[in-house]
């Protein structure tokens, strides 16, 4: 169950609705099962590590007593553990929902279907009026995600919000435009059995992956080098601030859209959007990060006399450098995993193979790069695990489309 985990959580939701889009055709079912799936396997690896991390000794006893494994676990385990269950599971639910809004660029409807739409017209208006309604429900989506958080019965609330919404889906989605083709399963299986390997096609891939590692190396760094002076210059401007959480509110995806117009296609644009975006997200990170460090170093050098330069120099960054680092690093693994699908919009990389291949039908070749793109995933992750600091843990501020 691990490994199906890893497997169901290592494809971007974006390439599982490429995926679901060719089987259940045009339409918001396959955006549901594409997030279904690849949050289904990010839910069990989190909630696994909670229930892990958690007191064991009162399922032990009950084990010990003659109880169930499900005895155990509903009355030994869940008790302790539930408020962070639901705190994690309302923080993915927020992260759904900006999933849900991009998922219309591979065909999957919402916002993102109208965005991409009225970006092949050149309707500079009605692009702008999309970004404000996608910033709008961004918005609404944080305010009722810390609503739920901080409530006394975030379980309850959470249920009457699924509740709602499932009504609203049982009143606006026409569900006979909902179809899934089972026997077409079974022939779109049978031909991913048999990846084209011939040695072509696979300098084709490298060369790809090449192109996909070098976006996600470059606006990390480009990232790094720039939220260091911004957050710095941030913690008494309050319009940067609003910078930040503007450039964070937009998923990469949209920014690669934009500039794909902008510069053309190809990796720059790829480039450019994994740096706006992680710019407002390490910018932000980086001020959460001064703001909590221990101000008496820097206070103490500066009543003997240093200037604010080097007061922060000698006495505040050494204190937020290795946090700063850990950032970085943690960020540049979500942009590996980010680059690998900004080639829906053409911002080359693997996706833009993946998204040509599909279109062609050609799903021997999707199956390769699939492999390839489970193959760097996993690599990454095992080589961040080795090297990295300490992963900061995820906050509402950090999320992944």
């Amino acid at each position: 169950s691990r490994l199906v985990a890893i497997v169901l959580r290592s494809l971007p939701e974006l390439i599982w609705a490429l995926l679901f889009v060719r089987l259940s055709g045009l339409g918001p079912l396959a955006a549901i099962l594409a997030i279904a799936v690849s949050y289904g396997g990010m839910l069990a690896k989190v909630y696994n590590e909670i229930m892990e991390s958690g007191a064991l000794q009162p399922a032990r006893a009950l084990l010990l007593g003659g109880s169930g494994r499900l005895q155990a676990l509903w009355y030994g385990v869940l008790p302790a553990v539930r408020q962070e269950l639901l705190s994690y599971t309302v923080y993915r639910w927020e992260c759904a929902l900006r999933a849900s809004v991009i998922m219309g660029f591979v065909g999957a409807g919402g916002l993102g279907q109208q965005l991409e739409l009225s970006l092949r017209m050149f309707a500079g208006g009605e692009v702008v009026t999309l970004l404000l309604a996608f910033i709008l429900l961004v918005t609404l989506a944080d305010g009722l995600s810390a609503w739920l958080r901080h409530s006394r019965s975030p379980g309850l609330l959470l249920l009457i919000c699924l509740g709602l919404a499932a009504a609203l889906a049982l009143y606006q989605l026409d569900w006979r435009m909902l179809s899934f083709s089972f026997g077409g399963l079974g022939s779109f299986l049978g031909e991913f059995l048999q990846p084209d390997l011939s040695w072509p096609f696979l300098k084709t891939v490298a060369s790809g992956l090449l192109d996909t590692v070098q976006m996600a190396l470059l606006s990390t760094l480009f990232s790094a080098l720039l939220a260091l002076p911004l957050a710095c210059l941030a913690r008494h401007c309050w319009p940067l601030r609003l910078l930040f959480n503007l450039l964070r509110s937009v998923p990469e995806l949209i920014f690669a859209s934009l500039l794909v117009i902008a510069v053309g296609l190809g990796p720059v644009a790829g480039i450019l959007a994994l740096t706006l975006h992680t710019t407002g997200v390490l910018a932000r990170l980086f001020v959460e990060t001064l703001e909590n460090a221990d101000p008496a170093p820097r206070l103490a050098l500066q009543l003997s006399g240093a200037g604010s330069i080097a007061s922060f120099w000698y006495g505040l960054f050494p204190l937020v450098t290795r946090q700063w680092l850990a950032y970085s690093l943690y960020r540049g693994e979500m942009n590996l995993r980010a680059a690998t699908i900004l080639g829906v919009v053409g911002a080359g990389g693997l996706g833009q193979q993946l998204y040509v291949s599909l279109s062609l039908f050609r799903y021997d070749q999707t199956a390769t790069l699939l492999l390839a793109i489970l193959l760097l995933v996993w690599l990454a992750e095992a080589i961040s695990r080795r090297t990295r600091l300490p992963r900061p843990a995820p906050t509402q501020r950090d999320c992944q489309i």
